[in-house]
């Protein structure tokens, strides 16, 4: 297993939309496992393919880490679809590995239901609420090529713009791997 550098805000892949998984393979099993490796290096409790350079349509949860969330086991959601979301909204603040040191409010569904192959390529559909449905919902983001900064106001957005600049410059400082300019 390795530590990959995560990718950061300027870097275009992350404003990609990413293709499906055709096939589940032994190197894209390692390639999952090096992302629980680097999410876990990075303290994150989820990461998508693309903020590690991957272009497949997938990313991991684990959730452990997190009080009430204890028992929790890692899930891999590949090829994921969000297939209900609840009227009821929830504004949270949230972080990204990919935007260190940014955090905002964001508005997301307080429940939702989403379905995806496991690395048995079954067909698994859950429902899921709550700090479990926001971090499903921030990471299937990633795989449509948005970002916290899309989901904002414009005024917020705009406030965020030095922050912004500075990720993009790599001027942050972080423990953890991020890609070159």
């Amino acid at each position: 297993m390795a530590i990959l550098p995560i990718t950061v805000y300027g870097d275009k892949i992350l404003r990609q939309k990413t293709k499906p998984v055709e096939s589940i393979t032994d190197r894209l099993i390692g390639r999952i496992r090096d992302m629980y490796e680097t999410m876990r290096n990075a303290k994150g409790v989820g990461l998508a393919a693309n903020q590690v350079g991957f272009t497949h349509s997938l990313f991991v949860v684990d959730l452990k880490g997190v009080e009430g969330y204890e028992k929790f086991k890692p899930i891999v959601f590949i090829n994921p679809e969000i297939i209900l979301h609840s009227d009821e909204k929830v504004i949270i603040e949230e972080g990204c590995l990919s935007l260190p040191n940014l955090r905002s409010d964001v508005e997301r569904a307080k429940i939702i239901k989403v379905r995806y192959l496991n690395t048995d390529e079954e067909l698994v559909e859950i429902e899921a609420d709550d700090f479990l449905a926001r971090v499903i919902l921030h990471e299937y983001d990633h795989l449509i090529g948005k970002l916290i900064p899309d989901r904002v106001a414009k005024e917020v957005k705009s406030k965020l713009h030095d922050e912004l600049k500075m990720i993009k410059s790599r001027k942050v400082e972080i423990d953890y791997p991020i890609t070159p300019l």
